[in-house]
């Protein structure tokens, strides 16, 4: 059984708190403040899961620029004060920052019960399966 430290623990509480506010601030017709809240949490706790050298690494890969400069460009324009903008930059760069981890989430959602039921309906099974076979690793 994998044992999390207590760092480890609040990252994924600021983590999911993050995604809390940020999925709020967007329902609440992109607030600004709670989008604000949002990504700097979601950052914090993302830095604290797996320490702030490995953040580091990760985001400032040399194949990963492009995608580290449209997700930090876009939490510092929701912080600026433009988050419709800000937020579409940061969903861009999310996924090239995250692409890698896609097919290995797309594998653990299909085997969840009710939810592995859902992608292998008809239509959405094409698309999970596109999303599925991406190639590029982390």
């Amino acid at each position: 059984m994998i044992s999390l430290s207590d760092t480890q623990k609040i990252g994924m509480g600021l983590t999911g708190f993050g995604v809390f506010f940020l999925f709020f601030g967007m329902i609440l017709f992109f607030d600004k403040a709670l989008l604000a809240i949002g990504n700097v949490l979601f950052v914090a706790g993302l830095s604290f899961v797996i320490g702030l050298e490995r953040t580091f690494r990760f985001f400032f890969q040399k194949h990963k620029m492009k995608a580290t400069g449209f997700f930090l460009g876009g939490v510092l324009i929701v912080l600026i004060g433009w988050p419709l903008v800000g937020m579409i930059l940061e969903i861009y760069g999310f996924f090239l920052l995250f692409r890698g981890f896609f097919p290995v989430v797309v594998g653990f959602i299909r085997r969840v019960p009710v939810l592995g039921y859902l992608l292998n309906l008809p239509g959405i099974s094409s698309l999970v399966d596109k999303v599925g076979e991406s190639n590029n690793m982390v």
